[in-house]
């Protein structure tokens, strides 16, 4: 239909000035008024076929959609190794599973909350899945901290115990409510607090946000399993599904 546009206007020019410009970058020969008439019979024409800019909208969804699988897999391939393999301790599972499913998740994000529920049934059931899990903090500074707060809690053992318990709360996580689940799991938290400082947190922070970026990550949770991307809050079902075809 954009052809057909541009056939128009084309047909139109030569109709008003007598031959068509041979190239685009011909079009800086218009004189101001040759360029003033352009305007209105594209205006005219678009008021006649109002459904063209529907059809070009379309148009647009569809090829940002393909570029952006197309962007994914090239960094899917290129830093498949960073996406597997996170920072110490940030995997939750079995470490040696046969199936590893990337979570991007923020401990105040409803969604990831409330796939939260699935995910521990699924690692419950399945005993060969690898959950590597990064840290992605989008919703603000409480998030920030939550997530420097479970990094943190590596240095003492408790990273799978205080992230489940941080996303498994229901609320939003103020820096205090934070400090008491961390006492809850028995944390240290004077410890905690002073581990959170560590520039290596900051990094791999960094990090995340950067490989978020790259893969087109707008949103939490998304999830990657194999070369399958899910958004959103997947049901059990099929998350199960997920892992099962990745097996193939």
């Amino acid at each position: 239909m954009l052809r057909i546009v541009a056939a128009f206007i084309m047909l139109a020019l030569v109709g008003q000035f007598g031959a068509a410009p041979a190239r685009a970058a011909d079009a800086a020969a218009f004189s101001a008024g040759q360029k003033e008439e352009l305007k209105k019979l594209i205006r005219s024409y678009l008021l006649e076929n109002p459904e063209v800019i529907a059809e070009a909208l379309t148009e647009l969804d569809s090829r940002e959609a393909k570029n952006k699988v197309a962007k994914r897999t090239n960094v899917l391939v290129s830093r498949r190794q960073e996406i597997l393999n996170p920072s110490e301790g940030t995997i939750i599972g079995n470490p040696k599973g046969d199936v590893t499913v990337v979570e991007f998740f923020d401990y105040n994000c409803g969604y990831c909350k409330s796939m939260f529920q699935a995910m521990s049934e699924v690692l419950k059931e399945d005993t060969k899945m690898r959950l590597v899990l990064k840290e992605y903090p989008i919703l603000g500074p409480s998030s920030v901290s939550a997530s420097r707060a479970a990094l943190a809690s590596r240095k003492q053992g408790k990273y799978a115990d205080f992230h489940l318990a941080l996303l498994g709360y229901k609320g939003s996580l103020s820096d205090s409510v934070v400090m008491v689940i961390a006492q809850n799991v028995g944390l240290d938290v004077r410890k905690l607090q002073d581990d959170m400082k560590d520039p290596a947190i900051t990094e791999i922070l960094v990090k995340n946000h950067d490989l978020a970026e790259a893969l087109g990550v707008d949103g939490t949770p998304q999830l990657i399993i194999g070369d399958v991307f899910l958004p959103g809050a997947v049901p059990k079902q099929e998350l199960v599904a997920a892992i099962a075809k990745a097996r193939k």
